[in-house]
Order: structure tokens, then sequence, then C-alpha cells
């Protein structure tokens, strides 16, 4: 019996019972990210296509489709980027939210395995699909135009007739949607919106081998009941075919609240799975730990390990999105207050930007804050704020209309936004953009599923709290300090339990084994040591990496940033018993004597500071003319003892040896990072004197050698 899991599930429970008492739907879903950690190919580092990940995405889909009974694969399109000839793939699971069968007999798609088409049996479907069709009353048309899937069928579900002249419509002889490049306005079925759904049938290359499938593409179907009882028909007539394999590709499938659509799909580095929406968190529960399960039984990971031990995330992100049940029934037009005090909320609390965030924040980031774009925007923002909180009962519209011009990145992309608001009513994006949904974008890919669980829980929590009640009020003006206090893991957990305490004191306490998973930070941990009754702790702070040249002229998912600069926070607790002078002892960092704040928190008096430092020299960078200042020594003094300690901080194994391979677990990478932090006892007369430190050099709340 594991009563870690137990207890977790049991406040998972009373969660869901707070946020239910609220009378608000609030859905949720989440983008988890997987990697092949062990890899170095391209599509494991930096890619996002390559030679295995297909698939390792075919064999995931098949393993979660056994998961659910009656549900159905379908491949549709996924994003293109420039440089991109063609859309990336996108493998979906279809299915009943109740969990009955779409269809009993439906032929499967064979995914992996290598295919074959017998042209003759898909004739015999497609004139079976038609005479279907027909018998039903649907007004179907078949015809055959030149193309690989040229075998046509022409419907419409009411009680027109098809188009009498539907012979002389250039666009039914139009190409496979997967054989296009995405127009600029996106994928749009202009004959569905006419009523008229075509369908394509015939043989057709698919997978990563190319192999002859039986497929069928189907068109933009619009409504759920409709393209239930198309795939049913669909389901008839392979049967009378003795059709026993079927490629389902084409359009996206309608969505409402009685189906769930899963999608795998390419990205840089990673297989990223975008999970469908959970009504409630013990739901995204048991979806997240089949879905973590499925990543592990395929040799995927949600983490890399890399070869000094450091521990980062897969590499894609792990962003959640928030909605609700339809558009109509969103959270955020439902109390249409909402958004203003969301942006106002987040703005006074970095925590929720910088805690969960992967290692790369900040203004040029995936998700900046919109207090990290230029000054101009900033100030509008406040102006904006001001208008929307005394407009009553705000439109949809008007409320995106309000706010998409400032969660954007610094180069005006709504998609790299702390809060991507592309979906919530935006009527320049066909077909997906009045969704009312909203996407977080500020977290890493969680380890494991209770701490995705967690996060989850938390911004439900926020968005029920939030919607009751406006506890932020006029933006804060951060400046210097929002990059210099908050890059310190210290600051950011204090900041972290105000809001826990807003949460309890709104009735939306996330209870202890939740709030634990979300202050846990042990893969900030570097080391420790002990001295003279004192404590001194290194762990990884935050940095907020610049922008290497234009980025009008960086195109493509990712860009070029200066990674070079890391930032460390030093923390040393005295003992109970320890004169709280810092004239008594002496903290050098590389000569430097560290100036150090006294702080307080619940375990008594602290002292803390960061410390940046170049790690290493780019292959392109800023400030040619700075070589790399590691590895970092500290030395720890006490004046009245002859005896002192220094640590060694190594950026690669100290001897300069080079890794066996990358770690295997994360118990070796652990002892990669103790074996790069060198603790040892010396003789006070081997220090020198500390060096003046220049002005230049502090802030607030850092040292940075780089200015010394």
């Amino acid at each position: 019996m594991n009563t870690d899991n137990d207890s977790f599930d049991a406040a998972i429970h009373d969660h869901d019972e707070a946020v239910a008492s609220c009378g608000l739907a609030i859905w949720i879903g989440a983008e988890p990210t997987f990697t092949n950690r062990l890899s170095e190919s391209p599509e494991w580092l930096t890619d996002a296509l390559g030679e295995t990940k297909l698939n390792y995405a075919c064999h995931f889909i098949d393993r979660l489709r056994a998961s659910y009974p009656g549900s159905m694969i379908l491949r549709s399109i996924g994003r293109q980027y420039p440089g991109e000839q063609h859309p990336r793939w996108n493998l979906g699971l279809y299915q009943y939210r109740d969990g009955q069968a779409l269809a009993v007999g439906l032929p499967a798609d064979p995914l992996a395995t290598a295919g074959h088409c017998d042209a003759e049996r898909m004739d015999q479907f497609w004139r079976q699909l038609i005479a279907v069709l027909d018998r039903d009353g649907w007004n179907a048309a078949g015809f055959q135009v030149d193309d690989a899937l040229g075998l046509r069928v022409l419907l419409r579900c009411d009680a027109r007739q098809p188009l009498a002249d539907a012979h002389k419509d250039t666009r039914l002889a139009r190409p496979s949607l997967h054989a296009q490049a995405i127009p600029p306005g996106g994928a749009v079925d202009d004959l569905a919106a006419e009523g008229l759904y075509l369908v394509a049938v015939g043989c057709a290359p698919t997978g990563a081998d190319n192999s002859m499938q039986p497929c069928i593409e189907i068109p933009a179907f619009t409504d759920v009941a409709i393209f239930i009882a198309f795939i049913q028909r669909v389901e008839q007539a392979a049967t009378v075919a003795g059709l026993d394999a079927l490629v389902w590709r084409g359009f996206s499938p309608p969505v409402d609240d009685s189906v769930a659509w899963t999608t795998l799909t390419p990205d840089p580095a990673v297989v990223e799975v975008n999970g469908a929406p959970a009504s409630n968190i013990t739901e995204f529960l048991q979806m997240s730990r089949r879905l973590y399960a499925i990543a592990k039984a395929e040799g995927l990971a949600p983490y890399r390990l890399q070869y000094n031990g450091v521990i980062s995330d897969s590499g894609g992100g792990g962003q959640y999105t928030l909605g609700g049940p339809s558009p109509e029934r969103s959270p955020f037009f439902i109390e249409p207050q909402l958004m203003a005090r969301l942006v106002s909320y987040l703005n006074h609390h970095p925590a929720l930007s910088y805690w969960f965030a992967p290692l790369y924040v900040g203004s040029y980031s995936q998700s900046p804050r919109p207090d990290e774009n230029v000054q101009e925007s900033f100030s509008e923002l406040q102006v904006a704020l001001q208008h929307l909180s005394a407009t009553t009962n705000p439109e949809a519209e008007f409320i995106w209309r309000s706010l998409s011009p400032f969660l954007v990145d610094t180069s005006g992309n709504a998609h790299r936004s702390e809060m991507n608001i592309e979906k919530l009513w935006n009527p320049y994006l066909p077909g997906r953009g009045c969704l009312g949904l909203v996407e977080f974008r500020a977290f890493r890919m969680a380890a494991d599923v209770e701490t995705a669980t967690a996060i989850a829980a938390m911004l439900r929590a926020l968005i029920a709290m939030l919607s009751k009640q406006d506890i932020s009020h006029e933006l804060i003006e951060w400046g210097s300090l929002l990059h210099d206090r908050y890059a310190l893991p210290y600051y950011l957990r204090q900041d972290l339990k105000t809001v826990f305490n807003d949460l309890q004191v709104a009735g939306l306490g996330l209870g202890r084994p939740i709030t634990d998973r979300l202050y846990a930070d042990d893969w900030r941990h570097i080391g420790n040591a002990e001295f003279a009754g004192m404590r001194l702790d290194v762990d990884q702070a935050i940095e907020f990496w610049p922008l290497l040249g234009d980025a009008a002229e960086q195109e493509g998912g990712s860009r070029l940033v200066d990674a070079s600069t890391t930032r460390l926070q030093v923390m040393l607790r005295p003992g109970s018993d320890q004169n709280l002078d810092s004239q008594d002892w002496q903290l050098l960092a590389n000569g430097y004597r560290m100036p150090l704040r006294l702080e307080q928190d619940e375990d008594g008096p602290v002292f803390i500071m960061g410390l940046r430092y170049r790690a290493f020299v780019p292959w392109a960078g800023l400030h040619p003319g700075l070589g790399a200042q590691g590895p970092i020594v500290f030395n720890l003094i006490v004046p009245t003892m002859e005896k002192a300690v220094r640590i060694t901080l190594h950026d690669w194994q100290p001897e300069g040896q080079p890794y066996d391979g990358l770690p295997e677990s994360i118990n070796e990478a652990r002892r990669r990072i103790d074996e790069r932090f060198v603790v040892e006892e010396i003789d006070v007369a081997e220090v020198s004197n500390p060096i003046a430190v220049p002005d230049e050099a502090i802030s607030d709340y850092c040292l940075d050698l780089r200015r010394t």
C-alpha cells in the first residue's frame, strides 16, 4: 500500500470538492513533453523531426488506444513553421468521455506495422460507403478524380441534395490535406463551410516507412453527432467489404464535452502530448498517470540528465490550458472580470512566473511576463486594465481585444507569452480562435505525475479564487527588482507561501500533500557544507539569458540566446547560538568578499546573496573579451579559528576528465553533482586577503563576477 499516493489522492479529492462548491466549471488540460534522454541525435536535442520520433509516437498512441476500447486513431496535421515544406504529423485518439465505444467493429489503424492496400477491396469499400450513406438518407454522390486518394464521396447531412453539377466544381479534385503546405490563413475547408462534406478514399503511403495503407481522408466535420454517425456508417461499409485495417486522416475532428481528443505531435527535442482537457483534477491525475506510464514503457522521459549531472526538463516545456466545457461556459466569460484579475495577480506574484519555469526565462523566453516587455507596453496595460475593470459585463471579444496587445513577447508574438490568449476569443484565428481558452506557458515539464497534477490543482484553485474576489489591484512596477530579487529561489518560495495563504483564506487551500510537491526543488540544490556551527547551501538560481542579434531575423521555433551566464544562490544559516554579526566571519567567492542580506524565515535567521559568473565561452555570444570564470571557489572564514572551509564548485568533472556517457539514473546524476562540489578544511593562512568589490558589481541581491 502506497500511503504517500493515498494521501495525495485524498488531497486531490478534497480540492475537487472545494472547487466544485464555487459553482464554476473549470476544465484543465496539459501539454506534457517526453524525450529520449539517452539519445543525442538532433531530433532529441534540437530538431522537431527525425528518423525515430514518429515510430515512438505510433507505439505510444497504440498503447493509449488499448487503454480506451472503442476509441479511434485519426492522423490530422500539426503545426508548420517557416522553412518547413509540409505540416508536421499529428496522431490523435478520439473517444467518448463516458467510455462507450464509438463503433464496435471499426477497422483499426495499423500504425507502425508494414502495410498492404488492396485497390480492388478499397473500390468495394468506396461503393459500399456510398450505398450505406444513401440508404440512411445522407444524399451521397460518388465520383473519381486523378489522385492517390481518387475515390471521392460528396455528401451532405441535411435535407438538401448535393450540388447538381458537382462534377464541375474544381474543388472536388483538391489534393490531400497532408500533401500541401498550410495556407497563411490556416487550413480551411470551404466546402464544409457550405454544408458539403468531401470524403476521399484510396491507398496512400503513411507512417515512418511510407508503406501503402488503406486510407480515408475526412473533411472538417463541425458537429460531433454527425461525425460519429459517419464513423458508424464507415464501420458498416468496411465490414461488408471485408476491410480489416483503415487509416483515418484529414481535418481534426469536432469536439464538445461528450468526446475527448488527445494528440501527439513532434516539437524540438520531444514528442508533445496535447491532452484532452479534464473536468476535474481527479480525472487529470488518472490521465497523467496513464501518459507517464506509457512514456516510461516506451523509453521516453519527462527530463534529461546532462553529462555533469545537471537535471533539466525534457526540453519541450509543460504548458497548461484552462477553459470550460464549451466556449460559452468558459470561466473567463462566466466571470468577465476574471482575466483582468488574473493579469494583476500574476504581476503581484513572480513565483508563479519563475518557480515552476524552465531554465530559459525572461524577456526573450517562450513565456515572458507583460512587465518584461517595453515600458510603453506596460504603461498601456495599466490603462487597459482600468477600462476593462470599469466595464460592466464585458463581452468575450472585448476582453480579448483589451488584453491581447499586451500578452505577447517583445516582437509581438502572441504565442510566446506567460498567458497565451490566442484561443480566448480571437476572430482572426480560423476554427480555433474562439474557444474560451487560456494557456499558461511558464512551466517546465514536470518530472513526475504528482508534481504535474499539483500544478494543475494550483492553477484551477487560483481561477476559482479570482472568479469570486479581486485580491490584487494596481499593477506593481517591479523594475530591476524583478530580475534581481526574484532570481533567487528563497524569495520565490516566500512569495509562493503568500499565494498558498491566499488560497487557504479563500477556502481553497491545497493541502499539505499538494503544497509539498509544489515546494519541492531538489533539482536546484547543488551542495552544502557545515563549518563552525554554520551551514552553507549553494543552489541554482534563475538567469535571464539575453537574445543575440535581431529577433526579427531569427526564424523558426527557437531563437539564439547567450546562455553562458550562471546565477547561484548562496545561503548561510548560522546555528541557534551564533552571533549574527557578520564581522565575526567572512564568505569569499573567487577572492571577493560576498555582501550578504539578512533575512528571517520559519527556520530562523539566514544570510542570502546571488552570485553571477560566466560558466563557459559560447561559440556565439556577448562579451568576446570575457573568459570562463569557473570553477567558483568559496572560502568561509571565522577569524578566531585557525581553520577555514574551502568549497570548490566545478562546472565539469574536477580533473577535467570526460564522462563515461550520460547518467543512467537520477542517483548517478546526483553523484556527479556531488563530485563537482568539493568541500575541504584548510588552514586559514591559505586564504588570501579579500579583494575589494567594485560598486558596479553589486546589486541589492547579487554579486556579479563578470563586472569585477
